[in-house]
C-alpha cells in the first residue's frame, strides 16, 4: 500500500494528499536544517547524562519524605548541565508549567516588590496568578504590584516603554518567549538575550525569568546562556519528550533555584525532601529523546504554516520565518472554522479519536477553549493537539507531534474537514 492509499484509509482525499505534497516538495531544505538543529541538541543531552553518571541506580523509586534519592538529584545536575546553569529544580510535585512559573516568582518577589512583563501581557492562566484578574493567593494579594510595557505594532520590543516602566521596585521581569495565545511573533534565544542586557543595563540586579514553554531545543541554546537568572517550562511539553507524565522545572542561578526549592516544598526542607515516586525512567528516557521528539513537532508547525499560507490564511510565524517555538497560529476568522480544524486534529489521535472537542470553560482561561488533545498523557502539549480561545481573530494554535509523521497526518486531516465543510478551498492542480 503506497501513501496515498494509507491516508485515503484515515480520511484524507486525494486532492487534499496532492495540494500537501506539493507544500512538501519545497521543505526538503528547512527541515534538513530541523534535523540538523535536532542533532547538536541530542550530543548536547547525551554529554550531560554521561558527564553526571546516569546509571540504572538512578531508576530506583523512592517514597516518603526521598531523602538522599540519588536519581531525583542527578536528574536535577542532568538539566543545569544540558541547560547551562548553576543549579535545576524538576520535580513531578510540579504539576504543569503554570505551576513552575507561580512557584518560581512567588519565591524571588517579596511584598513591595513590582513584577514587569516588557512583552506586554502574559499567557492567560498567568492573569490569576499575578492578580490582573482576582484570585486568592495571587501575587497581588501578597502585596506584589505589576506592570507591563506594551510591544511595538510590529512585535518587538518598546526600549523606551520598558526603560520606562523600570523602577526602584522593580524586582522581576518574566519575558514570555513563545506567543501563547496571542498573534505576535515568539522570541528568539538571541532576541531574548539583548533585551536582559539592555534591563539589566539599566539595573543589573533585577532577576530576569524566561517562560521557556514551546521553546526548549528548537534552537541550539536556551535563554539561560544569554544572562537570564532562571527558565522554566513544563515536562508535558518539550523537554519530557512525550513520556513525562507530569512534571515541571526550573533552572537558574543556586540562589533563585534554592527559594524556589523553598517555596515548593517548605522553607529549611527544599530540595532535600520530594520522592520520585517511581516516575524517574520516563523523565530521564523522555529528556534524552526530546531533540528528535521536537524535531517532529517543527516540521509538523513548518508544514502546517506553508499549507495554510498557500491557501491565503494568515499564519504566525510564516511559512519561510525561523522557528523559535513549535506553535504554529493560524488565523481561521471563525469559530466554525476553529472546530473543524480541531475535530481533524482529534480525528487523527491515537487516543480518543471519535471525541468531537466542544469549547468549555477551561481553569484559568477567560474565555471559551476549544481543544483537541488526544494524547496518551493527559494535556501533553507535545503530543499532536491544537487549541484557542473562542474570541477573535479566531486563531488556533497547532503543536506537537511525537513522529512527524502523526503531525502530518493531523494537519492532512485538519484540512480535509475545512473543505468538507466548504471553509477553506484547494488551489486548482
Amino acid at each position: 500500500m503506497d501513501a496515498r492509499r494509507s491516508y485515503e484509509a484515515l480520511g484524507v482525499s486525494e486532492a487534499v494528499f496532492n495540494y500537501a505534497q506539493g507544500v512538501l516538495a519545497k521543505l526538503h531544505d528547512r527541515f534538513a536544517k530541523i534535523d540538523e538543529i535536532a542533532e547538536c541538541n541530542q550530543a548536547k543531552v547525551l554529554a550531560a547524562m554521561q558527564k553526571h553518571r546516569v546509571s540504572a541506580a538512578c531508576f530506583a523509586a523512592t517514597t516518603g519524605y526521598g531523602y538522599d534519592d540519588l536519581g531525583r538529584d542527578t536528574l536535577e545536575k542532568v538539566y543545569a548541565a544540558c541547560f547551562g546553569t548553576q543549579a535545576a529544580l524538576v520535580r513531578p510535585q510540579i504539576t504543569c508549567g503554570t505551576h513552575a512559573l507561580a512557584v518560581a516568582l512567588s519565591a524571588n518577589l517579596l511584598p513591595g516588590d513590582e513584577l514587569l512583563s516588557p512583552v506586554g501581557a502574559p499567557y492567560d492562566t498567568l492573569e490569576e496568578v499575578i492578580g490582573i484578574r482576582p484570585s486568592p493567593c495571587s501575587l497581588k494579594e501578597y502585596g506584589v504590584t505589576y506592570r507591563q510595557a506594551e510591544l511595538l505594532p510590529d512585535g518587538g520590543f518598546d526600549f523606551d516603554a520598558i526603560a520606562a516602566a523600570i523602577n526602584e521596585k522593580t524586582k522581576l521581569v518574566t519575558i514570555q518567549r513563545s506567543k501563547g495565545y496571542a498573534t505576535r511573533p515568539s522570541f528568539s534565544v538571541a532576541q531574548i538575550g539583548r533585551l536582559i542586557a539592555f534591563v539589566k543595563s539599566i539595573k543589573p540586579d533585577v532577576l530576569c525569568m524566561v517562560d521557556n514553554c514551546y521553546g526548549e531545543f528548537v534552537e541550539l541554546s536556551e535563554p539561560s546562556e544569554v544572562g537570564a537568572d532562571m527558565i522554566v517550562g513544563s515536562l508535558i511539553k518539550n523537554p519530557g519528550g512525550g513520556l513525562a507524565p507530569i512534571g515541571g522545572y526550573i533552572c537558574g542561578t543556586q540562589a533563585c533555584i534554592s527559594r524556589c526549592a523553598y517555596r515548593l516544598s517548605a522553607p529549611g526542607l527544599g530540595q532535600e525532601v520530594g520522592a520520585n515516586l517511581g516516575i524517574l525512567p520516563a523523565l530521564y528516557q523522555g529528556f534524552f529523546l526530546a531533540p528528535t521528539v521536537v524535531a517532529s513537532a517543527l516540521k509538523g508547525a513548518v508544514f502546517a504554516a506553508n499549507l495554510y499560507e498557500g491557501l491565503g490564511f494568515r499564519v504566525i510565524p510564516t511559512g519561510s520565518e525561523e522557528r523559535h517555538d513549535i506553535i504554529q497560529a493560524v488565523e481561521l476568522g471563525s469559530r466554525e472554522a476553529m472546530l473543524a480544524f480541531c475535530k481533524g486534529i482529534q480525528a487523527a489521535a491515537p487516543v480518543d479519536s471519535f471525541a468531537d472537542p466542544l469549547p468549555w470553560a477551561m481553569p484559568g482561561y477567560e474565555d471559551e477553549v476549544v481543544m483537541a488533545a488526544g494524547a496518551f498523557v493527559q494535556g501533553s502539549s507535545i503530543e499532536l493537539s491544537a487549541d484557542g480561545p473562542i474570541r477573535p481573530p479566531y486563531a488556533v494554535y497547532f503543536q506537537g507531534g511525537l513522529t512527524w509523521y502523526h503531525a502530518k497526518l493531523g494537519i492532512l486531516l485538519s484540512l480535509q474537514k475545512l473543505v468538507d465543510k466548504n471553509l477553506a478551498e484547494l488551489p486548482a492542480l
